[in-house]
């Protein structure tokens, strides 16, 4: 399931929770007068230089331009040791800008190609460490120059992306001309030959660590006169010939610690190393296959040595280390930070372990391989936890990845693992995460809100993420200038959005705000920040108070601006989502119009209905429907050559979702409220793929294609168009079979607009004789049909002792009665003009005892109290004379009894909505 301009300080709460805060806050909080004198260049030497070290470069950067003692404090020797450049564009001009203030750099994090080419160029030329990774497009010659340019270098890593480009030719450049090397870790080498090998044991003495990790081929008799080497790793590497390895490994004489995590090593040659090494004291085998299906291994003799592997209890093997019975269980590695033990040996080894058990536990959690789930919860869940809290940032990270990784199942339908979520959570996972999430390295905090964002699909950890203060930090980091830190912060309120629970207190935490600010702050380059960005406005506009939040602080025009210019699909699906639930609420608040009326936003949404993508159509379409709702805007949409488009979609998704479906007839729909769009509809060739639609398997899809015939219905000429297109057939399917009773309901009103009369057959066109006399007794046989299914439709409303008791007495309890059994909840919602009220009016008067019936009905269904568009229904009947018709249907001898228990209900509906004089 893959980131203002005012200054910002670190400050620390009351519960030691450090975010972000604007200067001048900070000034208040200290107590100190807001007009008083605050002469912030004051303060001690040494106490800016600690407030400059838990800045990030950014912020850091930006106090020190505030004056030239703080410039001077700020290009401090021990601010600039180590610089992490992942999150920045950094390329020459970048690299000679900062080459003042690097001249003592020791340690270097970067990110692609274009940050390794400008490396040369910071000049920092006692560089100790370099570790890179997206370095698939580094190439030998790039590499070269960076060992060429800095000797002194000790460690360099690359990965764990394959280094694609990289070949050994490449190594022996860094063995020529790094002598001091003590660590090399490499991803992703296609050929690791034993002359690139060779260099490395003849010109680096003191190379102790290597890593060739997921290469291809690694030559391994050459890795025999590596003689230096006491931690070696060839985690995920294929093509090894492993009797080869059990010959000559174990003639390493100073190898302590072996990891051959996730390969096809078997237990032969694990006996065989754990047997004949002198050395060696720890061998990792994590997730290998062949070794764990192979039965001798339960018998195989370690010899004291230590052996992790799925099958075994690693937090105990572990344990065996150490000489203190406290370094037990699962806070062994905790229990190793915190002791004075000074053991050299012991503390390299396990800050070894901590790194190579992060790499491959995330590694096999990116793979997600079957039947590790007994694993990850008795043992993945609580190493990852374990590592998070190490005091190597690279190992955090990757720890803080993997838990973010390992719990997704099906990252495209953002579905995570309940059991591995909740593990987490039981093991304190929560709170160690946002105490990441709150450190001044924006690697961790980029990392731990991934983590946060993921886990916080399951509704109980999104619960303990808002109970331990979740939100408020989510909310602060989506501030950041950083965009990887701000894209997963809002990745995590996307997701927290869900819950209709958290909504409120995302807006309280300022997080809608952060949210529109990051969509102006990223509208060009930052195709993901925008994307979890717009979802959580989404999510939150669907809540009315958010909904006028994010109004309120520009949401419109930033998801208008969004809709209109960006090509993403992902960000033009969620903004067209959040203008849907934006324009949602009806007459609640007047978003609706505000979204209509902001330029651009009806054109952008009507083109988005052509987009390639299902989900940007489907999203596109459901915000239209909702605008349609608004009578300015139903023009206007048409204007914008909505009808046409949405036609076309109609005629396009007979083999789409439902979804798409829904929203497809939902918009037109919406249209054709109005006459001249009603008819426009059906000149464009509206009426078919509404049909088509009808006959659909869906409910939802039942109820907005039936709404639209109904609408078009109204029209003749549409009526029989609707005739001619086979749509009575399909109506009556919907009227008597639909599982939706607003489906059966609008079906049989569109049936009886059909039929209302002989207006089909007068506004049918002139035709030869035989074809009218054909024409007439088609049209004859398609009313009989549809009259017979309005009649079984309004007897499915019917009590026969409720209508006999309401018959025999007028009393309120025998009407309500009939009312309760008859009423359709969802038809409270539909609001009708005064000409479709004043339609069912008049066709109380019609000779069809059937089409009386219907008409009673509906009226009753519009005007019952509580209703949302009741008043407006008995306003409209009041001002048309319709109490009148309504007594005389009530007591007319041929009216069906159906028709006058109803339109006495309607009456007294009239009454309670003050309308009319009481009835007799």
């Amino acid at each position: 399931m893959t980131r203002r301009v005012r200054r910002k300080v670190a400050k620390k709460g009351k519960d030691d929770a450090v975010s972000l805060s604007y200067l001048e806050i900070e000034v208040e909080d200290l107590g100190l007068e807001r007009n008083g004198d605050v002469d912030w260049t004051s303060l001690p030497d040494d106490t800016v230089i600690q407030l400059f070290s838990c800045l990030n470069y950014r912020d850091r950067a930006s106090l020190s331009s505030t004056c030239k003692t703080w410039r001077v404090l700020g290009a401090s020797q021990c601010l600039w040791s180590s610089l992490d450049l992942r999150a920045h564009k950094f390329d020459t001009s970048t690299a000679t800008s900062l080459a003042s203030r690097c001249v003592y750099l020791q340690k270097l994090r970067f990110r692609g190609a274009e940050s390794a080419d400008a490396i040369i160029h910071l000049q920092a030329k006692n560089l100790r460490e370099i570790s890179g990774d997206y370095c698939r497009k580094i190439t030998d010659a790039t590499l070269s120059v960076i060992v060429a340019r800095h000797e002194a270098l000790e460690s360099l890593q690359l990965g764990p992306d394959f280094c694609e480009r990289i070949t050994g030719d490449a190594i022996k450049a860094i063995a020529l001309c790094c002598p001091k090397l003590k660590k090399l870790r490499l991803s992703g080498i296609k050929d690791v030959y034993a002359d690139a090998i060779n260099a490395l044991a003849k010109h680096c003495p003191t190379l102790v660590d290597i890593g060739f990790l997921d290469c291809l081929n690694v030559d391994e008799a050459a890795l025999e006169n590596v003689s230096s080497v006491r931690f070696l790793s060839v985690a995920g590497t294929s093509n090894m010939k492993w009797d080869v390895v059990s010959h000559l490994w174990h003639k390493l004489p100073k190898l302590i610690g072996l990891d051959v995590s996730r390969t096809d090593i078997g237990s032969a040659t694990i006996s065989r190393l754990l047997s004949s090494s002198l050395s060696l004291k720890v061998l990792c085998a994590l997730n290998c296959p062949v070794l764990e299906e192979e039965t001798s291994i339960s018998t195989t003799k370690t010899n004291g040595r230590l052996l992790l592997a799925l099958f075994s209890d690693i937090f105990r093997e572990l344990s065996s280390l150490f000489a203190e019975t406290s370094n037990k269980g699962r806070n062994m590695f905790l229990d190793w930070r915190c002791s004075k033990n000074k053991d050299k040996n012991l503390n390299e080894i396990m800050t070894w372990l901590e790194w190579i058990l992060s790499h491959t536990l995330l590694r096999t959690a990116e793979s997600n391989p079957q039947g590790l789930d007994n694993f990850w919860l008795k043992q993945g869940a609580a190493l990852l936890l374990s590592l998070m809290q190490s005091s190597q940032e690279d190992v955090q990270e990757r720890a803080a990845t993997g838990l973010a990784t390992f719990v997704v199942i099906d990252d495209e339908n953002a579905s995570i693992d309940r059991g591995r979520a909740e593990a987490v959570m039981r093991d304190g996972g929560i709170r160690l995460l946002l105490n990441l999430a709150k450190s001044w390295h924006e690697g961790l905090q980029s990392e731990a809100a991934k983590a946060l964002a993921n886990l916080s699909v399951n509704a109980n950890v999104a619960k303990a993420v808002a109970e331990e203060g979740g939100i408020n930090i989510l909310a602060a980091l989506a501030r950041s200038m950083n965009r990887l830190v701000a894209e997963e912060a809002a990745g995590g309120l996307w997701n927290l959005s869900v819950g209709e629970e958290h909504k409120a207190a995302i807006a309280e935490a300022g997080g809608v705000k952060a949210l529109v600010d990051l969509i102006f702050k990223w509208s060009s380059g930052g195709d993901g920040v925008l994307e979890r960005a717009a979802g959580a406005l989404a999510n939150l506009a669907a809540d009315d108070k958010c909904s006028m939040e994010v109004a309120i602080v520009g949401g419109v025009h930033a998801l208008v601006m969004l809709a209109r210019n960006c090509k993403f699909e992902g960000v033009q699906e969620q903004a067209a989502r959040a203008l849907a639930n934006l324009a949602s609420h009806g007459d609640s608040n007047s978003n609706n119009a505000a979204v209509g009326q902001e330029a651009g936003a009806l054109e952008a949404l009507v083109q988005l209905t052509r987009s390639p993508h299902e989900g940007v159509r489907q999203e596109a379409a459901g915000a239209l429907w909702n605008l349609s709702f608004d009578d300015r805007n139903r023009e206007a949409i048409a204007a914008a050559g909505g009808v046409e488009a949405l036609v076309t979609l109609a005629q396009s998704c007979s083999n789409a979702s439902p979804g798409l479906q829904e929203r497809a007839a939902g918009a037109l729909w919406g249209l054709s409220v109005s006459e001249a769009n009603s008819i426009a509809i059906g000149r464009e060739g509206g009426v078919a793929p509404l049909i088509a639609l009808a006959r659909s398997d869906a409910e939802d899809v039942h109820e907005t294609a039936a709404g639209a015939l109904w609408n078009l219905a109204f029209n003749h000429s549409n009526a029989l168009r609707i005739v001619e297109e086979g749509g009575v057939p399909a109506l009556v399917h919907l009227c008597s079979s639909s599982l939706s009773k607003m489906a059966r309901f609008m079906a049989a009103l569109a049936l009886a607009y059909m039929f209302d009369g002989s207006r089909i057959d007068e506004f049918a066109p002139m035709s030869s004789s035989s074809e009218s006399t054909s024409k007439s007794v088609s049209l004859d046989g398609a009313r009989r049909m549809a009259l017979k299914h309005i009649e079984a439709f309004i007897r499915t409303f019917s009590n026969p002792q409720a209508f006999a008791a309401a018959a025999a007495s007028s009393a309120p309890a025998a009407l309500a009665q009939v009312t309760e059994k008859a009423r359709i909840q969802e038809a409270g919602h539909l609001r009708c003009s005064g000409a479709e009220i004043g339609r069912f009016v008049s066709m109380l008067r019609n000779s069809s005892s059937i089409l009386k019936a219907c008409a009673a009905f509906a009226l009753l269904q519009f005007t019952i109290p509580g209703g949302r568009h009741a008043v407006h229904h008995a306003s409209l009947m009041q001002g048309g004379g319709a109490a009148r018709v309504l007594r005389a249907a009530a007591a007319a001898a041929t009216s069906p009894i159906e028709a006058k228990i109803f339109a006495r209900i309607v009456l007294r509906n009239l009454e309670h909505h003050h309308q009319v004089e009481p009835s007799i």
